[in-house]
């Protein structure tokens, strides 16, 4: 399964939300990858400017497949690649 960048950003609106207790619609993002950082969020969220790391996209992702998919998934079976976007492959 692949999921495109747009549900990529919809599972990290929809779990930073959750955390932070906001509307999904008050969350903001950016992804991005970087030589020495790899995969990371620039998140908005009430103000407050919030920098995620690839474990917490993974986490993100996997809490969006068990609720969006009913897919019960590990964080190692998750792979985030840059191809003309940053998408996730996700092994069944």
């Amino acid at each position: 399964m692949i999921l495109s960048m747009d549900e990529i950003v919809n599972a990290v609106c929809l779990h930073q939300a959750e955390r932070r207790g906001v509307k999904p619609t008050d969350v903001s993002l950016e992804l991005s990858w970087d030589e020495d950082t790899g995969y990371t969020a620039e998140v908005w969220v009430s103000g407050r400017t919030i920098y995620l790391i690839e474990a917490n996209l993974i986490e993100a992702i996997l809490r969006y497949l068990h609720s969006e998919y009913d897919i019960r998934a590990y964080s190692e079976q998750v792979k985030l690649e840059l191809e003309d976007e940053i998408i996730a492959v996700v092994q069944q």
